[in-house]
C-alpha cells in the first residue's frame, strides 16, 4: 500500500473507491459552477412551478439516491415553503397510486447515478401515467443513461448533469451521492447558494488531506466491532441511513450496520447494542435539535466502552464530552443538509477501512455478483394489467 502526499492510502483493491472519496471537494466546486452556468435555464423551469401554492415536490431515487432525498427533504421544505416528500423509486414503482394518491401539480426530482436502474425510468413514466400534471427535474451523473436520454428536450423536463467523474466506477456510490445532493440544494434551495460549496469543499479537504480522519476511522475499525450504529436527526437521519448502507455494501454485509434518529433509537432499535458495538452520532447544527443528539451521546457513553462513541460535529468542543469528537471545521452555521456532505466522508472512510480489514475488495465486494453496481433482476409490470 502506498500513501501519496496529501491523499488517502491506495492499494489495488480500492483504486476507484479511494479516488472517488478523495475527489469530492474538487467535484463540489465543479457542481457549483455547473449549477451557476445553468441558473437562467433552471430558474425559468423551476420558478413558475415553485410559485404555485398547490405544488408538491417529490424527491425520488433508489438506495443511496433515495437517501439524497431524505437528507434534502426537511431543508427544501423550509426553503420552498411547499410540500416536499422523499419517496424512493422502489416504493413509487411498487405502489404508484398510493405514493401519488393526491392528483396535485408535482415536481418529481429524480436522483440517479447511472440512470439505467429499472426503477429510475419506470418511476417517471408512472408519475406521468398517474398524475394529471407532472414536471421532471432529473439529476444524474450519466449523460448516456436511459433516464437522461429520455428526458432531454422534453418540454416538462430539465436534465441537470453532474461532472462526468461523479459517475462512480467503484461499487458503492460516494461522489455521485454528494454531487447530486449538493446540486439539488443549490438548484432548489436559493438561500443556500452563496459560497456554501466552497466552504463544504474546504472542510472536506481538511478531513481528507492530512490523513487524520483516515487514521481515526481505521482506529475505530481496529476495535473489531460486530455492530455499528449511525444516528442523526432531521436531515442527518438520511445521512445515518446512507452511512449504514455504505458499511453494509463495502463489507459485503459482514458488519451489521443500523441507522436511526437520535430520538427513535430508544424505541426498540437500541436492542442492537452489545459490548462489541460502536456508535457514530451526527450532531445537528440546529440548537434545538442538537440537544437530542447530545442526549443520545451521553446515554451511549453509559452503554458502551470508552472509545466506542463518536460525535461528528461542527461544534467546537461542546456536547462531545466522553465521546471521540470528529470535527467538521468552519461549518458551525451551515444547515444540516449541507453539513451532511463533508460528514459522510467519515462514514465512507469507515466503510472503506472495514472492508479492507475483512480482506475484501472495496471496488468489488461482491465478486460473485449476488449484488450488482447497477441493479439487475427487476421485472417491471404494467400498471393496467
Amino acid at each position: 500500500m502506498t500513501t501519496p502526499p496529501g491523499t488517502l492510502p491506495v492499494d489495488d483493491s480500492a483504486v476507484h473507491t479511494v479516488r472517488e472519496i478523495a475527489q469530492q471537494p474538487a467535484l463540489w466546486r465543479e457542481v457549483d459552477r455547473i449549477v451557476g452556468a445553468s441558473r437562467e435555464a433552471l430558474d425559468a423551469f423551476l420558478d413558475p412551478l415553485v410559485a404555485r401554492g398547490d405544488l408538491r415536490v417529490v424527491l425520488t431515487g433508489a438506495g443511496t439516491s433515495a437517501f439524497a432525498g431524505q437528507v434534502l427533504q426537511p431543508s427544501l421544505a423550509r426553503h420552498l415553503g411547499r410540500r416536499v416528500d422523499a419517496v424512493p423509486t422502489t416504493d413509487l414503482v411498487a405502489d404508484p397510486r398510493g405514493c401519488l394518491a393526491e392528483d396535485l401539480p408535482t415536481l418529481l426530482v429524480s436522483f440517479a447515478r447511472s440512470g439505467d436502474s429499472p426503477e429510475s425510468v419506470a418511476a417517471t413514466a408512472l408519475a406521468d401515467q398517474v398524475l394529471s400534471e407532472v414536471h421532471h427535474l432529473v439529476i444524474t451523473c450519466n449523460e448516456q443513461g436511459r433516464l437522461a436520454r429520455e428526458h432531454t428536450r422534453r418540454p416538462r423536463s430539465h436534465v441537470l448533469l453532474m461532472p462526468a467523474a461523479s459517475n462512480d466506477r467503484g461499487f458503492a456510490m460516494t461522489s455521485s451521492f454528494t454531487c447530486m445532493t449538493l446540486a439539488a440544494l443549490l438548484a432548489l434551495g436559493k438561500d443556500a447558494r452563496d459560497g456554501v460549496a466552497e466552504r463544504l469543499a474546504r472542510a472536506a479537504e481538511s478531513i481528507i488531506e492530512d490523513g487524520a480522519a483516515d487514521r481515526t476511522a481505521g482506529a475505530l475499525v481496529d476495535r473489531a466491532p460486530e455492530r455499528i450504529v449511525f444516528l442523526g436527526s432531521g436531515p442527518l437521519k438520511g445521512l445515518a441511513e446512507e452511512s449504514a448502507l455504505k458499511v453494509l455494501e463495502l463489507t459485503g454485509g459482514t458488519l451489521m450496520a443500523v441507522a436511526e434518529s437520535s430520538l427513535g433509537f430508544r424505541h426498540g432499535p437500541k436492542a442492537v447494542l452489545n459490548e462489541r458495538s460502536v456508535a457514530v452520532v451526527y450532531v445537528s447544527n440546529d440548537p434545538y435539535t442538537r440537544r437530542y443528539d447530545h442526549d443520545i451521546v451521553a446515554e451511549l457513553r453509559g452503554n458502551l466502552p470508552v472509545g466506542s462513541v463518536v460525535a461528528v460535529s461542527a461544534e467546537s468542543g461542546a456536547g462531545a464530552e466522553g465521546a471521540d469528537a470528529w470535527p467538521l471545521p468552519g461549518l458551525g452555521d451551515v444547515e444540516d443538509a449541507a453539513l451532511a456532505l463533508p460528514a459522510v466522508v467519515y462514514a465512507q472512510l469507515i466503510a472503506l477501512r472495514a472492508s479492507q480489514a475483512r480482506g475484501l475488495r472495496p471496488d468489488n465486494p461482491f465478486p460473485s455478483g449476488e449484488v450488482n453496481r447497477v441493479v439487475q433482476g427487476v421485472t417491471l409490470h404494467s400498471l393496467n394489467d
